[in-house]
């Protein structure tokens, strides 16, 4: 029988955060963490051990996630004018405090005499590496002045990214079209033509109200059959929060992103980096530029013709040269006639019940675990589930909090962050907890939320960085789960779980007709599977595109000339672009992944986490079915053990070799099957 949750106790009061105080209870744990960390100094008279020193430590950095990460997940969720004021008064407090004590030198001594010291323990010795790394990267050893002058660039960096990110937000929730000619709205699927009409109605209008929010922006390039429909909304998304109509000039980024690409440039030169390309590749797999560069454009070479083909096709399809709002559209009419499988074909199998529940059997088989939904949970929004996690014996190891649904206060996208830290050590025992993040459509009077299986994917992909969060082993938060893991290895967790989502095994156990519960038809689940490498080409060239383009503007940035941003991605996509895009599209506007996330100089990241990926999956799937023995150790060389070991090596241990780039060129369908292993 399992176990009352003692997580309960844990998670945060999210009902109780009153915007109104958030900067006083944030000012008094600064200044309480300010007082502790004297205290510790001189009880260990700056020479303590690992238990006396750097827990301790470990300690204060856990209380002020605790109080921080409900108020910054609150900022992407539930974004209210005077939430937005709170988080941005206290942006400042926590970089200075956070630079102060990375520039502490007191405290990187005592770093310095622990590791010297050679603790036994692995995870010890990991993030005491880490540390010291990080301490060089913050400034540590740089004269006065410099110190003082990256504090306030970090600073000033928190305040830009923040507005960045509350200036996309802005420009989408201004942004509205009204309709009142159902002839506009052919083709559209009954979910969002509902929630269109909800949404005039409760405005006090007649037709339908269209939001600029990702699903119906999808659902509109991939169904409207009104041509001057997709150019107009392709417009809006590609203007957000840029200079260009219909986003309002309020709005507008490109003062913010010259600014942030000036400050980080110096920021990088104040420890000793040409550019901020390579002060970011310090904490990557990666080993410089010219590799990440050597790898994008290796890909690239076996991507373009594929992907020049795959246009090409396209356009003999359609009958005409297509513009960049037409590319969606007349794929999926393609994809229908070339597989027989279609969007709204798909959407009724996969309402977002099921695919939960197939989800969490899934991992239930795979991993031995039991998630178990625990109601009466104090959340952000009636949406909001959450659920604890167990292991096979019935022990209580994490749990997930989800959020699905697509708001107007709510930032576009899906992602996981961390809501509680994996911590284990005396004085300290703390489950983690994740937050897992969607955009899905809401239900609708008629239907529940019904996914096509991209979004399917989606959530599958967060899903897998949700595991890599709770099912850590590791003591220490700092290399507990996603922690201490190279950025350029963080997706492969989630990429690698995308791949069961298209599995002969997996697919029946996720879909099923949300009227007759009757699964996805055998036939259809074949021609959905041979779908997979359809476009792969094109899709492989797009994001080659964003992530040349963000390590070009980071490695290549003079703060002599600015950014060249409009000449740099045009550069790029005439390097390895397929679709045109006119010249109004501002991508880089609302490129919050590097502008306002964590992905500076990073975006390529995502390809080369999947090339570890792929390979991983080709353990795991042998053609016979799934090896539930590979993914077991997949579980225990990758998910469990955080940051404490090179990622590289981890691999290495799972694979039994170095990962190899024809696997990911194979499941694309760009190398034929007898190119893999």
């Amino acid at each position: 029988m399992l176990q009352p949750s003692s997580l309960v106790g844990q998670l945060p009061a999210f009902s109780q955060i009153d915007p109104d105080g958030i900067e006083a209870a944030i000012s008094r744990l600064l200044d309480d963490n300010r007082a502790q960390l004297e205290a510790i100094l001189a009880a260990t008279g700056g020479d303590g051990d690992f238990a006396t020193g750097i827990l301790p430590l470990q300690a204060l950095d856990l209380r002020l996630h605790a109080a921080w990460a409900p108020v910054n997940h609150l900022h992407g969720v539930s974004n209210s004018p005077a939430l937005r004021a709170a988080y941005n008064r206290c942006l400042p407090l926590i970089t200075r405090y956070e630079t102060e004590l990375s520039q502490d030198a007191r405290v990187w001594r005592l770093y310095r005499r622990v590791a010297d010291s050679q603790p036994d323990e692995p995870a010890a010795a990991r993030l005491l590496e880490l540390a010291l790394r990080d301490f060089h990267l913050a400034g540590v050893d740089l004269p006065a002045a410099d110190k003082k002058r990256f504090g306030e660039i970090a600073e000033r960096l928190a305040a830009l990214q923040a507005r960045f990110e509350q200036n996309v937000l802005d420009a989408m929730a201004a942004w509205q079209l009204p309709v009142v000619d159902p002839a506009r709205l052919a083709g559209l699927p009954d979910a969002v033509l509902g929630a269109a009409r909800d949404a005039a109605a409760a405005a006090g209008q007649q037709g339908w109200l269209l939001p600029l929010d990702q699903p119906s922006y999808v659902a509109v390039m991939t169904h409207a059959e009104d041509r001057d429909l997709r150019r107009q909304y392709y417009r809006a998304w590609a203007t957000r929060a840029s200079d260009q109509p219909p986003s309002p000039p309020a709005f507008d980024n490109s003062a913010v992103i010259e600014e942030i690409l000036a400050l980080r440039h110096e920021l990088a030169g104040l420890v000793g980096y040409g550019n901020f390309a390579e002060y970011s590749l310090a904490t990557k797999m990666a080993s410089s530029v010219t590799e990440v560069s050597e790898f994008l454009s290796e890909l690239a070479r076996h991507s373009l013709p594929a992907a020049r083909e795959e246009l090409a096709e396209l356009e003999r399809f359609a009958g005409r040269a297509l513009a960049a709002w037409d590319i969606a559209f007349y794929a999926e009419k393609l994809r229908a006639d070339k597989y027989a499988v279609s969007d709204a074909e798909l959407r009724p199998f996969f309402p977002l019940d099921r695919v939960l529940a197939g989800l969490f059997a899934l991992v239930e088989r795979i991993y031995g675990l039991v998630i178990e939904a625990l109601p009466e949970i104090d959340a952000w929004h009636p949406d909001v589930r959450f659920y604890r996690v167990l292991d096979a014996g019935g022990e209580e190891i994490g749990g997930f909090y989800t959020d699905l649904y697509a708001r107007a206060d709510k930032r576009s996208g899906a992602w996981m962050d961390e809501c509680l830290l994996a911590a284990d050590f005396p004085g300290y025992r703390q489950l983690p907890v994740a937050h897992l993040v969607c955009n899905f459509a809401r239900p609708t009077a008629s239907a529940p939320s019904l996914l096509n299986h991209d979004e399917v994917l989606t959530l599958f992909h967060e899903f897998g960085h949700t595991l890599h969060h709770v099912l850590t082993r590791v003591p220490y938060p700092a290399v507990a789960g996603i922690n201490g893991v190279p950025w350029d290895a963080v997706e492969l967790p989630s990429q690698f779980m995308e791949n069961f989502a298209w599995t002969d095994e997996v697919l029946p156990q996720i879909s099923g007709h949300f009227r007759s519960g009757q699964p996805l038809p055998a036939a259809t689940l074949q021609r959905l599977r041979a779908s997979r490498v359809f476009h792969a080409g094109m899709q492989m060239v797009r994001q080659l595109e964003f992530a040349l383009f963000d390590l070009r503007l980071h490695a290549e940035f003079d703060p002599r000339r600015g950014s060249r941003l409009a000449r740099l991605l045009e550069e790029v996509r005439q390097s390895v672009a397929v679709v045109r895009h006119p010249e109004y599209n501002r991508m880089a506007h609302a490129f919050s992944h590097i502008f306002g996330g964590g992905y500076a100089a990073g975006y390529y990241s995502y390809k080369w986490a999947e090339v570890l990926a792929a390979d991983a999956w080709s353990a795991v799937d042998n053609g016979q079915g799934l090896d539930t023995g590979q993914a077991r150790r997949f579980r225990e060389c990758i998910l469990e053990i955080g940051g404490t070991r090179d990622i590289g090596a981890a691999f290495q241990s799972f694979r039994g070799r170095p990962p190899r780039l024809e696997p990911l060129l194979t499941q694309a369908g760009i190398l034929p099957a007898a190119g893999g292993e």
